[in-house]
């Protein structure tokens, strides 16, 4: 039998069937031999004795770390206009690591009501549409029927900063949830964590993982050649500099540093690409 792992808690799998059945499975001693089962993972189980055990992973088409999500469609990046403040650093951090591992970004900014017409987050929007991502808003009290659209048929990871009202989205969609969400910190300016574990849940006809909020971005498993290509701004422009081992910071005649100058890349991408590049080169090589 085949199905899809839902849920993990400690050694406990909940497996979804085709045919929309939940079973309780462990992993058998063979799965030990493969990665350690993700969240998402295609999994073939079968009964033995008075248990189910799953007996191999199928292969995946991508998979995170953090959170463990394996086949993801999309990840919704969710930031909030405010409460706390929306970050383009943060938000092209999040957008190069989700690129990078394969999966289509989506950007969800949370509590437009909170902003004036004139706030710069409107600005900010615009950037982002004009580089060809898609950017949905929603409001605290209104249910965004474009994000449903979004979600359907599809396995979405939402991530982005603690507070931003990842949950809230989710009991709004379906209020049967009843997630626990939390009041912003004042003190800190940032949420606390009120996801427990990674779980995929039935959302506007697709399934949705609601994961923790990352406190740490790492770059340390990229080379510059790899960030750049992680950029979806870049992609008209790969392979046409002038060296070829160009990382587009320095070297003349580079076609990104070019396509910058010409506002056919956006420049706030183009800074926040130098700072993670600056990240990835002054990481320490491990032996």
């Amino acid at each position: 039998m085949i199905g899809r792992i839902i849920r993990i808690i400690s050694n406990q799998y909940l497996v979804a069937d085709e045919d929309g059945r939940r079973v309780e499975c462990v992993a058998m001693g063979k799965v030990r031999l493969q990665d350690k089962p993700h969240t998402g993972d295609w999994v073939e189980y079968t009964d033995f004795g008075d248990q189910t055990g799953i007996e191999r992973i199928l292969p995946r088409k991508n998979s995170l770390i953090r959170p463990p999500v394996a086949n993801v469609d999309q990840a919704l990046i969710v930031m909030s206009a405010k409460d706390p403040d929306f970050s383009c650093t943060l938000v092209d951090r999040i957008l190069f690591l989700i690129v990078n591992a394969s999966i289509q970004p989506v950007l969800c900014i949370t509590k437009m009501d909170l902003v004036q017409a004139q706030d710069p987050v409107y600005a900010w929007i615009e950037d982002y549409r004009r580089s060809g991502y898609e950017v949905v808003l929603s409001c605290r009290e209104e249910l965004d029927e474009n994000l449903a659209g979004v979600l359907k048929d599809k396995v979405t990871v939402l991530t982005g900063q603690s507070g931003v009202g990842k949950s809230s989205l989710l009991n709004k969609l379906n209020p049967a949830f009843q997630l626990q969400t939390q009041e912003i910190s004042k003190a800190l300016g940032r949420g606390k964590h009120t996801t427990r574990h990674v779980e995929l849940h039935e959302v506007a006809g697709g399934w949705v993982a609601d994961t923790p909020g990352f406190s740490s971005l790492d770059f340390s498993r990229m080379t510059p050649t790899e960030l750049a290509q992680s950029v979806p701004d870049f992609a008209p422009y790969l392979g046409k500099c002038r060296f070829r081992d160009c990382i587009h910071q320095n070297e003349p005649g580079c076609a990104i540093k070019q396509a910058v100058e010409a506002q056919q890349v956006s420049r706030i991408r183009y800074a926040d690409y130098l700072d993670c590049l600056t990240l990835v080169q002054g990481r320490k090589e491990k032996y």
